[in-house]
């Protein structure tokens, strides 16, 4: 028969024994191979880096990338699930230099750069343990003995290949640019890399006095990168702006931009004194004053500028110059800014670049070796012993961070290789248009914003660990060809070893080539690229696409689900899209579930230093991995951020886990009692009980809903759907059946109780089964393997449950909700009468639009404990309301009609209006005005209930509960005590379920009266074999049960 079920909650325990029998009996693997012949339906999973722990937003991701695949291979798709692993990059390089004590380039090229690239090789693996450990705890079933992995050299050579499509359509080059650059990694970052790395700062800013040729006045310009103003070259007015010529009170005179005159000088003027702030002099347009010259700030720019035989020291013109803040005047320098740039190229001002490579000030400049953020005060300093500086004040903005090292970049013209996203900007659009992004809002708005804005793509990084552009540059005369395969590199090198070179640095530089045109050298160029382009690439990557497995590539392009957190917008999300457009112009997905982050139980966002974060591995040994999946499936919707806590995972494992375990215990507890094997019966749908038939309804409406959610990507709806059907099955089905179990024999009745929870346990276990992987195999196992030998071996090689729509009776669940709700409310009435529910109470009436049969009354008659429940059209006679004006609405609405409003709901008939409200929604006071018209929120109601009564109700449905007690009542309620105190000592005493028992009781005459009049009863329903008055020498215990004192004995019987 059936294993005894354990009822202590101790699922992490179970859990492991569930894991290992996965892998025993290689219950994955199995799963697959079932489904080879199936629909492929793929799914792509973001490769973690393996030389980071994985913390618990990692949870989330692997919860959720588990159980779409789970749902859809037991929706019979062969759904190929290979994991990977992200292998390059600076996180891998920085890691590597802080065990090796190394800091930056220079002493990495000084320690050797092939023993470096050895070591970051071996540094990725350093917690793929832990992670493989992670991914089996928490049930996230993937395929790790065979994972693609970025820095395999197929993988590179798919890389190359498709760089060098990318060059053969002429979007890869090479150009002087602007670019995010960080400092201390010594190279670029791409943007959707600068956008992971904001961060809030407070800074100085800058207003400095450019002193005018030739006249004893300055341009006042700003600036909120102080350490720039060394390699300033030019100034910048808007065209079409005016700007005003002022004498200003601290005796200077000034240009600036007649907008912000006020909000820049204001502060010198004194009203009380009678001194005016300034005193406009002329005017001008922005364009008038191009070409105005003033003196240099700094004498290294103005050397530098005449080595190179270039103009500079002069305004001028550009729209980009906004009025919104500074004085209307902006600094140029060239080398540090986009818009700087730009003017810099349209004026051919000279280019003045005084911050070297590790982001330090040069020594041509009074800060030599300082780093640019920590040059910002001396800066200050100096300008104002100069008498240059008008202003330095202070302002908070959102400034760009390296994600990987926290420094702050700085914008830096240098040259980069760049993929011209520009030019498919188009296509971009065109192909996120077409995917279903979960919630609609991040693809339409942050993503597709993004593409709409999209800038060049900054591939090149000059590290060394990493995927190598595949670009040779001849010596001499500068010719470059882009490789795409290593047999191509071996033709062109006429040595076939090349082809099995190692496609790193330094092996990789090491391959040279005649050039075609001049017959001198081509060398490899120095740098690797972004480590997005090596995730974006895993689609074709993974399996060494185009050189082998074009079949394969096809039937698994694109995938069909993807999942990873909101900051993957302009990470992962984003390099995959961008390679599949440039490469196949489709998206590169059909579905895509954003997932919002973990946050702790305030909402902050989580980390060490703040002594929040909670351990992924420390929560997994706590709660289990069931409970903390359906916390995070039931909680929100997956794109909101998760408030992670104890008490909320606890809450739902109490909820849901715990009431769906007791449940299946209950019924291996009687099934064993009474021998019953489900397999020699079957369910026979016209024999059954009109309760049964209700679950049996109402088990399929959840199927088809939970099916319904799950192939749409409501993941809540779903788990809330599983969630009040387990409330449903427990705590209304079982309990208002736990007799059926109970009674002697193996009657009719009790054969279709046990097949109707028997299947209800199995069907929604199954259905469950993809979210709470571990529990219902357990319960599986139990239910159907240890009897049906020809059953699958794993509720995970099952079959997603079907709707059996002969099963769904929608007038049945309709009538049982109308039932729960009126229980609902009858509840309410006794506990707002402090009325027990043991307590049998005489009438209930009942005012609803509809009338329900004899079947439904009992059973809110016997499950309020009510004699009687009356339906009728009437209840205003228990009740009576009265009405007051709800000043904060009705005052600004109806002020003039204030006082005859407070006397017209005064003389209201009080039930007649709330009929009125009820119906309409509001009430109309047609003694004020036919226009005054009371909504529910413009009214406060008061209602008054007839002594004796409790009411309790809505819009649609009104319960009266009759709370007057007759002695009858009263004694038979305090019966119920009795049995409800001698069930709780069986379970004291440690009795087994049909252990029968003698019961004693020492009370006075009172109550010695009631055992007399009520023994009978009492015995048939605790299993008593006899009540004595005294002692039967077992287990006793003193009970105060409504005032009276009573000893109560229970021992085994004989």
């Amino acid at each position: 028969m059936y294993n005894k079920v354990e009822t202590n909650m101790n699922f992490v325990d179970r859990e492991k024994q569930t894991e290992k029998f996965w892998e025993d009996h290689d219950i994955f693997k199995k799963s697959m191979e079932q489904r080879k012949q199936g629909e492929t339906y793929t799914f792509y999973d973001g490769p973690p880096t393996a030389n980071g722990k994985p913390h618990i937003g990692h949870v989330l991701t692997r919860v959720i990338k588990d159980m779409i695949p789970r749902y859809q291979t037991m929706k019979g798709k062969y759904v190929p699930r290979k994991a990977g692993w992200d292998t390059h990059g600076l996180p891998v390089e920085l890691e590597v230099e802080k065990m090796l004590g190394l800091n930056g380039k220079e002493q990495i090229e000084e320690y050797g750069m092939e023993p470096f690239i050895k070591k970051c090789k071996e540094s990725v693996w350093k917690y793929k343990g832990m992670w493989e450990d992670f991914s089996g705890t928490v049930g996230f079933w993937a395929d790790m003995e065979n994972p693609y992995v970025t820095y395999d050299d197929n993988f590179i050579e798919s890389e190359w290949w498709a760089l060098k499509q990318i060059w053969d359509k002429g979007l890869l080059y090479k150009g002087f640019k602007i670019v995010p650059y960080c400092p201390r990694c010594g190279t670029p970052l791409s943007s959707q890399e600068v956008a992971q790395g904001y961060k809030t700062v407070k800074e100085r800013s800058a207003v400095v006095r450019f002193k005018v040729v030739g006249e004893d006045a300055y341009f006042l310009a700003w600036t909120t990168t102080p350490w720039t103003l060394p390699s300033n070259v030019a100034l910048c007015v808007n065209p079409n702006e005016t700007y005003c010529k002022v004498k200003a009170a601290d005796g200077y005179t000034y240009y600036m931009a007649e907008a912000l005159l006020d909000k820049v000088l204001g502060k010198l003027g004194n009203e009380e004194e009678g001194v005016k702030a300034y005193e406009v002099l002329e005017t001008y347009t922005g364009k008038d004053l191009e070409y105005k010259e003033y003196e240099p700030l700094y004498a290294c720019a103005a050397e530098v500028a005449a080595k190179q035989h270039k103009k500079g020291h002069f305004v001028t013109c550009d729209n980009y110059v906004t009025m919104s803040d500074g004085t209307g005047i902006v600094h140029i320098a060239p080398a540090f800014g986009e818009d700087d740039a730009n003017v810099g190229r349209k004026y051919d001002l000279p280019f003045v670049q005084f911050v070297n490579g590790k982001g330090e000030m040069t020594e041509e400049t009074p800060y030599a070796g300082l780093f640019v953020k920590k040059a910002d005060p001396e800066v200050l300093k100096d300008l104002d012993a100069q008498g240059k500086l008008f202003d330095a004040p202070k302002f908070e903005h959102e400034y760009p961070h390296c994600w990987r090292c926290d420094t702050p970049l700085i914008y830096y013209a240098r040259e980069s290789w760049f993929i011209k996203m520009t030019a498919v900007k188009d296509d971009l659009i065109r192909n996120n248009n077409t995917v279903n992004w979960i919630p609609e809002s991040i693809g339409k708005g942050r993503f597709g914003d993004w593409l709409e804005n999209i800038q060049d793509w900054g591939i090149s990084r000059n590290r060394y660990w990493g995927t190598p552009l595949n670009v040779w540059e001849c010596e001499g005369c500068g010719h470059q060809e882009s490789i795409g395969s290593r047999a191509e590199l071996a033709e062109r090198s006429g040595n076939p070893d090349d082809a099995k070179v190692e496609l790193h640095r330094p092996y990789i530089d090491a391959v040279t080539f005649k050039c075609p045109d001049c017959g001198k050298t081509m060398h490899r160029v120095p740098e690797v690229i972004d480590c997005w382009f090596d995730s974006g690439a895993m689609p074709f990557a993974q399996h060494h696409y185009p050189f082998e497995n074009e079949d394969l590539f096809k039937q698994q392009f694109p995938a069909q689900f993807i999942s990873e957190a909101v900051d993957q917008t302009r990470g992962w999300f984003y390099s995959l899209m961008a390679e599949s457009t440039l490469l196949f112009n489709k998206a590169p997905y059909e579905n895509v579930i954003v997932l919002g982050h973990v946050q702790d139980e305030n909402g902050q966002k989580m980390s060490k230093s703040k002594g929040n974060a909670v351990d992924p591995f420390d929560a997994l040994e706590t709660y289990g991995a069931d409970a903390i999946r359906w916390y995070f499936y039931i909680n929100s919707a997956p794109w909101l951020p998760n408030r992670f806590h104890g008490k909320a995972v606890q809450e739902g494992q109490r909820k849901f886990l715990s009431t769906l375990w007791n449940t299946y215990a209950f019924f291996v507890l009687y099934a064993n009692i009474d021998g019953f094997d489900a397999t020699k019966y079957k369910l026979e749908y016209d024999k059954l009980s009109v309760m049964d038939k209700w679950l049996l309804s109402k088990l399929n409406t959840v199927i088809g809903a939970v099916d319904d959610n799950l192939g749409s990507y409501k993941i809540p709806e779903a788990a809330r759907a599983l969630d009040e059907f387990v409330d449903d099955m427990s705590n209304w089905y079982v309990r208002r059946s736990r007799e059926r179990f109970w009674a002697k024999g193996m009657e009719q009745d009790k054969i279709n109780a046990y097949m109707t929870l028997y299947t209800a346990l199995v069907e929604i276990c199954k259905c469950a089964a993809p979210m709470i992987p571990f529990m219902t195999e357990e319960i599986y196992q139990n239910l159907v393997c240890s009897i049906d030998k020809n059953a699958p071996e794993s509720i995970h090689l099952c079959d997603f449950p079907t709707v059996n729509e002969a099963y769904i009776d929608k007038e049945l669940e309709k009538n049982m909700d109308e039932v729960l709700k009126i229980v609902v409310m009858g509840r309410a009435c006794r506990n707002a009468a402090n009325i027990k529910n043991r307590q049998p109470i005489g009438n209930m009436f009942v005012k609803a639009p509809f009338e329900l049969s004899e079947y439904f009354k009992e059973i809110i008659e016997d499950e309020l404990n009510v004699k009687k429940v009356s339906f009728t059209d009437d209840v205003s006679s228990y009740t009576s309301y009265t009405f007051k004006p709800q000043l904060r609405t009705v005052g600004p609405k109806y002020g003039k009609y204030l006082g005859q409003i407070q006397k017209a709901l005064a003389e209201l008939d009080g039930n007649a209006a709330m009929a009125e409200l009820k119906e309409n929604g509001f009430i109309t006071l047609k003694s004020v005005s036919d226009d005054v018209k009371l909504a529910e929120e413009d009214l406060l109601i008061t209602m008054t209930q007839m002594e004796g009564y409790v009411t309790e109700g809505d819009n649609t449905v009104t319960v009266v509960l009759d709370t007057n007690l007759t002695p009858e009542l009263i004694e038979e309620g305090f019966v119920r005590e009795i049995i409800s105190k001698i069930q709780t000592m069986r379970k004291e005493a440690g009795f087994e379920v049909m252990d029968k028992i003698m019961i004693s009781y020492q009370a006075d005459d009172k109550v010695a009266a009631i055992f007399d009049k009520y023994g009978d009863a009492i015995k048939a329903d605790v299993l008593g074999l006899d009540v004595v008055a005294g002692s039967v020498d077992g287990y006793e215990k003193e009970w105060n049960i409504n005032g009276e004192t009573v000893l109560l004995g229970v021992k085994k019987g004989e």
